[in-house]
This record gives C-alpha cells, sequence and structure tokens, in this order.
C-alpha cells in the first residue's frame, strides 16, 4: 500500500515542536536518525517509514539535513493558526519583565518557545509596513511550539549578532573615550560583563543545534 507524504523543503516548514523533538534523538546510528527524521518532520509513523524504499530514505533525509544547515534571518511577521503575529516592534520599549524573561530564556533551547512569545505576539494595528503587537502575556507561551523554525531560529541568530554588534561599539568607545568620562567607562565595562554569558549561552544553543553563523 502506497503511503503519501509532506516532505518539508524550507525550514518554514518545520515546526518548532518538531524541531526540539529532533534535537532529542541525540547520536542516534545512521539509519535509526534517518527513519526518526522522517516520522517527525513528515508527520508519518514510523511503522509507514519501514516500508519505504532505502533509496527514498536516503534522498528525503539528505535533503532536509541539508536544509537544516541553512542559515536563517529575522522575520517581522508570520502567520500562525491563521493569527498574524510580529516581532517586538521596539527592542527599547520592553517592559522589565519582558526582558527578565526574554534573558532568561532566550539561551534556554529546552524552553525557548518563553522567549518566543516575549518576543513575537499577536498584531493588533497594521498600517503598511508598520505595526503594534499585543501586551506582553507571560503563560501564553505553549502556542509558540507552533511557531516555524526560520522564525525561530533567525529571531536566536539576530540577538547573537546584536550582541556581537554592542560590544564592538562598546570596546570601540571604551578605547577612545579621555579620561573624563571614566565613570561612562566604567557603567560600560559592566555592561559587557552582563552582555558575556548572554552571548555565550546563545553561542552555545547555536553550535549545539549546528547553526552557522559565518
Amino acid at each position: 500500500m502506497k503511503t503519501t507524504i509532506t516532505i518539508p523543503t524550507t525550514l518554514n516548514d518545520i515546526t518548532l515542536a518538531q524541531y526540539k523533538e529532533w534535537v532529542k534523538l541525540g547520536e542516534l546510528k545512521d539509519i535509526q536518525l534517518q527513519m526518526e527524521t522522517i516520522r517527525i518532520f513528515c508527520n508519518i509513523p514510523l511503522i509507514s517509514v519501514r516500508r519505504m524504499r532505502a533509496s527514498d530514505i536516503n534522498d528525503i533525509t539528505n535533503n532536509i539535513f541539508k536544509m537544516l544547515e541553512t542559515k536563517p534571518t529575522l522575520i517581522n511577521r508570520f502567520k500562525m493558526n491563521g493569527v498574524e503575529y510580529g516581532f517586538i516592534p521596539n527592542l527599547d520599549d520592553m517592559t522589565f519583565g519582558e526582558y527578565v524573561d526574554l534573558d532568561t530564556y532566550i539561551g534556554n533551547w529546552p524552553e525557548i518557545e518563553k522567549a518566543m512569545a516575549v518576543l513575537y505576539r499577536p498584531v493588533t494595528i497594521k498600517v503598511k509596513n508598520k505595526y503594534l503587537i499585543e501586551d506582553y502575556n507571560a503563560d501564553n507561551y505553549e502556542v509558540m511550539e507552533d511557531m516555524p523554525l526560520d522564525v525561530v531560529l533567525g529571531s536566536i541568530v539576530f540577538f547573537y549578532n546584536l550582541g556581537i554588534d554592542l560590544c564592538k561599539v562598546m570596546t570601540n568607545y571604551i578605547q577612545t573615550a579621555d579620561k573624563d568620562s571614566l565613570m561612562e567607562e566604567q557603567i560600560l565595562i559592566a555592561n559587557m560583563d552582563g552582555i558575556t554569558p548572554f552571548m555565550l549561552s546563545l553561542k552555545e544553543t547555536l553550535h549545539s543545534l549546528k547553526i552557522s553563523l559565518n
């Protein structure tokens, strides 16, 4: 009996929940990894995977593995379950609670959906390229596991690159500051001490997920 399957062709075709399940597979042997990869990303029972031709399994998994190496970029808006979500319009306007939750979960892969709930919320008003989003509700995070993978990874890479740029700006300022700016220099150094562990956690997350930073 033939089985019709839907094969993901882009990161947008994979949900965060699927990817989190796949990451948990760890170091499976090649054939086991291939079978589980198709089961998870093509959403079919393992018994159906076992009935497939070996050549088809190789072709499908090779394409999926190559796709997973795609470098993601920031996506400002996307639709999920019929609802349009938008990236937080102005990071400078984040509340203290939003900042704390984002800082806590952005480098914590097992609970990354909680960070996504800070960054992406339903769009309430939209005028051309500008929009507003709902107020933050820390309890509304489970739905974020349905997010497209490209949105999730793109936002993580965005914050990693943002941190790198911020560190460069601070370093350049400290190196060129005059003696009258000693207090400002000390404040910047203190801020860099706070950014460093944040950057390391993001880098470790991206490295564990084999996401290219080049």
